[in-house]
């Protein structure tokens, strides 16, 4: 089993079977997962085994040694067949006219065809039997029709060659289903894990338990999720995140499995088992993608399901009609008719596909891209309109100290300083926590302190009374002069919170507070209005705010003060003439990433809730990602039709020389693999390109 035509039996075959609750295909190491009571086994085996094939039970994939063994064993297979092939093909054009050497020229091309072929055979007169026209039915016919009309050199070749070819372009193929598999590689098997005594030892990375301490040196893999409790360096996350650049790690980030860590030895907590790091999720959520028909890849199966019936009836039409109608010799009429079967093989149509929307669901993983689907991979290039939530995906989603100013000489700016954090550092508000943070020393100690909701903060700090709060307090406090009023008024409108720092006679300093822009906003917004999108932001914020985030980062459309339901109903009406894609990272965006054409989910920062929500994950929180996939889905989609125009072209010429010409089955045979070669090389390319531009 190892092609979508195959798959797609197995999956007739099987539905009979009511108890069967899921299939999961791996055709790449020719492995079927079925969740079915232990029961129904052997019905479902003896099922597939009516099919043609030959099953192995397994109670775990097999081993890399196995299969490596195997392959072996089918190379030196097919190629003593080929050699034996063009014995008979020798015996056929030097040896004498003869009965005796007919029949070892015969003999040879019949072990031919046994050692290269008997699967084929086998599968395909099982098709024929249940009225079914495949890949395999029309090479059966076309090579034992050739045989019997004294062809049998060339249905040898046909065979051997075919054989051959097809092994090269499942090898190939699954080179694209293994391609993120291999990134399960990168997290070493062992790590270091503190001892009960306080010692290390090295242990199996599977066996190790949530809340473990584990470390790493500088130049080794990280091989669980974790937390980092000691320690600090630089760690390269490209393989989980697709960053090119090295991240600082300092106690208390979070840290990949399969990352590198690059400088300085680090200790960190287990956060996640090794079956649930984030790198095999990344993997597993890839695998199931694979699982899910793309939409061209649904619209090919439909036509090869016309075609190859349609292509047999013309073959029998040429085999009977032409000696009828146009005295053609019958053996020359059945010839044309066995090589326009060869020709017709629907292979590189319906390998054309799924290999090359593997292959970009794998670079999409490999850029820090998770593409929950081939549907989505495909559906992201029609996008019209981004829908953009403010707070974590345009911006930081944590407010920071981005200005003070002096506004009285009455104390030591220093003093002052020391003031505001000692009573910032007291409060639990994310504005007063923001100056805390940003501001440095040492806090003092604060006597009778305490705090009015919505407005701030007061307490006595060496003996003197001070209040840190909004500007609604100050204002209620007889504070606010006109020229003051101005000024805040100015920075709100700005965007910025403000946080005042007040005694008894006055206002001593203006703290200003911003939730900052993500370095990577204005230009992934710059990147998506080149691709033709327009971008709108939606936010619970409040307008002013909201007007001054989208001025820095590019967007002139704003919708400001939304709820869920609002953000949900804005979706839904643009949504009816557009296709609307929205990216979000919060519980309340959950609702709008489902409804979108394509939901886009801060990997890092976002909730469980919106990553369940999302169709893309972005795995490092960079927003230039989201044009990235909308570049990667447009490239996918040119190759998907380049590969449809290869595989239908090339057949198009040669069933012309076929008809009209002089077509051997030879060129058939190279017709038809070598344009399944070329699909499959061609949606390769998906996996060695640079990021998409």
């Amino acid at each position: 089993m190892d092609c979508p035509t195959e798959e797609g039996q197995i999956r007739r075959a099987l539905e009979r079977f009511t108890e069967i609750r899921g299939l999961r295909f791996d055709l790449g190491a020719r492995t079927l997962s079925i969740d079915a009571p232990p029961a129904s086994w052997e019905p479902v085996a003896a099922a597939i085994r009516a099919l043609g094939f030959e099953t192995e039970t397994l109670s775990v994939p097999p081993a890399a040694e196995d299969t490596s063994k195997a392959r072996r064993g089918e190379w030196a297979r097919l190629l003593a067949a080929l050699l034996v092939a063009l014995g008979a093909e020798t015996v056929h054009f030097s040896a004498p006219d003869a009965l005796a050497w007919k029949l070892a020229g015969m003999a040879l091309a019949g072990a031919a065809i046994a050692l290269s072929g008997l699967a084929v055979l086998r599968k395909g007169l099982s098709s024929l039997l249940r009225g079914q026209l495949n890949i395999n039915a029309l090479m059966s016919v076309a090579v034992l029709g050739a045989f019997v009309i004294g062809q049998w050199p060339e249905a040898a070749m046909v065979m051997a060659l075919y054989s051959l070819a097809e092994l090269i372009e499942a090898r190939s193929v699954e080179r694209a289903r293994k391609a993120i598999t291999g990134l399960l590689a990168l997290s070493p098997p062992r790590v270091e894990v503190r001892q009960a005594d306080g010692s290390w030892a090295s242990v199996a990375a599977k066996s190790v338990a949530v809340g473990a301490l584990a470390r790493v040196k500088p130049g080794e893999r990280f091989a669980l999720d974790g937390r980092v409790t000691a320690g600090q360096g630089a760690v390269d996350q490209s393989p989980v995140t697709g960053e090119s650049i090295p991240v600082d790690k300092l106690p208390g980030d979070e840290v990949f499995a399969g990352t590198i860590n690059q400088s300085g030895a680090l200790e960190f907590e287990v956060t996640k088992p090794a079956g649930d790091t984030t790198l095999a999720r990344i993997i597993h959520a890839v695998e199931q993608a694979q699982g899910q028909r793309a939409p061209t890849q649904r619209f090919v199966d439909r036509f090869a399901a016309v075609y190859t019936p349609a292509v047999f009836a013309l073959a029998l039409a040429v085999a009977v009609g032409t000696p009828l109608l146009m005295g053609w010799p019958w053996p020359a009429a059945v010839y044309k008719a066995l090589v326009l079967l060869v020709i017709a093989c629907p292979c590189a149509l319906v390998i054309s596909t799924p290999v090359t929307v593997v292959s970009g669901l794998a670079a999409a993983a490999r850029r820090g891209i998770l593409i929950k689907g081939g549907v989505h991979l495909e559906e992201a290039r029609r996008l019209s309109v981004m829908a953009l939530d403010k707070t974590g995906t345009l911006t930081e989603g944590r407010p920071r100290l981005v200005a003070h100013a002096a506004l009285s000489q009455a104390r030591p700016e220093a003093e002052v300083m020391q003031v505001a954090k000692s009573l910032a550092s007291r409060s639990d508000h994310p504005v007063s926590q923001a100056v805390a943070a940003g501001l440095g020393g040492q806090a003092l100690a604060v006597q009778d302190f305490g705090a009015q909701m919505g407005r701030g903060v007061h307490g006595t700090v060496a003996g003197r009374r001070y209040f840190l709060g909004n500007h609604r307090w100050v204002h209620e406090r007889g504070l606010c002069s006109a020229e003051l009023e101005s000024r805040l008024e100015e920075h709100e409108a700005a965007g910025l919170m403000l946080s005042l720092l007040a005694d008894e006679d006055g206002v001593l300093t203006l703290f200003a507070v911003a939730d900052t822009v993500k370095a990577s906003s204005r230009q992934a917004v710059a990147e998506l209005k080149a691709l033709g999108i327009r971008t709108i932001m939606l936010t619970g914020d409040n307008p002013s705010t909201a007007k001054a985030i989208a001025s820095q980062v590019g967007i002139d459309d704003v919708r400001a003060h939304l709820l869920p339901q609002d953000k949900l109903d804005v979706i839904a009406d643009l949504g009816t003439t557009r296709r609307v894609g929205m990216v979000g990272d919060g519980v309340n965006d959950s609702p709008s990433l489902a409804a979108a054409a394509v939901g886009f989910s801060m990997g890092g920062a976002g909730t469980d809730t919106a990553k369940e929500a999302a169709d893309v994950l972005i795995m490092n929180d960079d927003l230039r990602k989201v044009p990235e996939t909308i570049r990667l889905s447009r490239r996918t989609h040119a190759v998907l039709w380049q590969n449809i125009a290869i595989a239908l072209g090339i057949k198009m010429v040669f069933f012309a020389l076929a008809v009209f010409g002089s077509a051997t089955m030879w060129m058939a045979v190279f017709a038809d693999m070598g344009a399944s070669l070329l699909v499959v090389f061609n949606g390769l390319r998906l996996l060695r390109a640079p990021a998409a531009r």
